[in-house]
């Protein structure tokens, strides 16, 4: 089991790696650039500190978890790095939204929250938002708390609580890993849409710019948020014939991954 994560793991950080070095090359050639994520300097000091606030919590939460889960089995530290080359991965391909002042992208984090629990997944995607902000200019610095928010604790726990829900309501385990996807991308953007708009709203209503920023999504968001439910129940099937053992455990399942 341990040689397979670790063999996925390393397939998995040659295509990050290989998708990075192509990123900074597009980065570098391109004459026009979009930010991706909420990009730096958007957001004014005390709305870019508000949201560092929210999100360290959820983050303290998320270390604890994984270092209780780690001390009781060693190989979840392997899995869980497998698990954040995806989200790290899956979230570094934007698509420009012109007038919203950030990027349309799939997030990966709905798959990443029903294989190693939400809390978790926050940390990965802190890690994930990072490294976009240091090495490749996606996102930012300043914008981390608020990005961390809407893609790693909204988007986690959304998708989460649609595997969770669906599967009481009898749906199968690949239309549940669907609805997580689904919703947890579009759950992503809709944060998104609203702290933008709080920060941005000036004196005008906070309504009108929420939904203003929202319909700028809907042409690229819609679609990418339909393919990430599909790339989700898609993924966990693959997972559950190959590994079928990662899913039964996984905290979705009422394990401990």
């Amino acid at each position: 089991m341990i040689k397979r994560i670790q063999s996925f793991k390393r397939r998995l950080l040659k295509g990050g790696m290989i998708f990075a070095a192509l990123s900074i090359l597009m980065n570098a050639s391109a004459s026009q650039a979009f930010a991706m994520h909420i990009s730096e300097g958007i957001l004014p000091a005390r709305w870019a500190g508000l949201w560092y606030v929210i999100a360290i919590p959820f983050i303290y939460l998320g270390i604890r978890e994984i270092k209780v889960k780690s001390e009781a089995k060693a190989e979840y530290k392997s899995f869980v790095a497998l698990t954040g080359a995806a989200v790290f991965i899956i979230s570094c391909m934007p698509i420009p939204v012109p007038i919203a002042g950030t990027c349309s992208h799939p997030c990966g984090t709905g798959l990443a929250a029903i294989l190693i629990g939400p809390a978790p997944t926050v940390v990965l995607a802190a890690i994930a938002l990072g490294l976009q902000a240091l090495f490749l200019a996606h996102g930012g610095l300043t914008t981390l708390g608020a990005n961390i928010v809407a893609m790693g604790v909204i988007g986690a726990f959304t998708g989460y609580g649609a595997f969770r829900l669906s599967g009481r309501l009898g749906l199968s385990p690949i239309g549940a890993a669907f609805l997580a996807g689904l919703f947890s991308d579009w759950a992503t953007y809709t944060a998104t849409s609203f702290i933008l708009a709080s920060a941005l709203k000036v004196d005008g209503s906070l309504l009108t710019m929420f939904l203003t920023i929202l319909v700028a999504f809907v042409p690229t968001q819609l679609p990418l948020g339909i393919l990430e439910g599909f790339f989700t129940a898609g993924a966990y099937r693959f997972i559950g014939e190959r590994m079928p053992l990662l899913l039964t455990r996984s905290p979705a399942q009422g394990g401990i991954s």
